[in-house]
């Protein structure tokens, strides 16, 4: 299992070595020139999917860069964060995109349900 710390440092490496240099602002830029940011999320999830293939990771329902990001948000559920800061994180812009990850913890799930009409439990 990769720690937050191995993403970090690989982070680091990638920005002192791997790199182009280039005056565009965004981390990840695209290897041949034009050295600048990718045209859209798509480019992103390709190189995922074709990571993940060539990694031999298969037997996923969802591919590419949101297999990332719900395995991310899995891991900050199950260590204590709430559906705010994740939705943040994420950059949803509604608690309902954030709310797909209440099914994995039923506490957590307890707090999205709303009283029972009448007052019954």
């Amino acid at each position: 299992m990769m720690r937050y710390a191995d993403v970090g440092a690989a982070i680091v490496a990638y920005i002192r070595h791997g790199r182009p240099a280039s005056a565009c602002r965004r981390l990840f830029l695209r290897m041949l020139a034009p050295h600048v940011g990718f045209a859209s999320g798509c480019a992103i999830t390709m190189i995922a999917k074709e990571a993940l293939e060539r990694a031999g990771i298969h037997g996923y329902a969802h591919h590419g860069a949101h297999l990332f990001r719900h395995s991310l948000a899995t891991d900050l559920l199950r260590s204590g964060a709430s559906f705010a800061e994740i939705g943040q994180l994420l950059r949803h812009r509604s608690i309902d995109s954030t709310r797909i990850y209440a099914k994995l913890d039923i506490d957590k799930l307890r707090e999205l349900s709303l009283p029972w009409p009448g007052g019954v439990q």
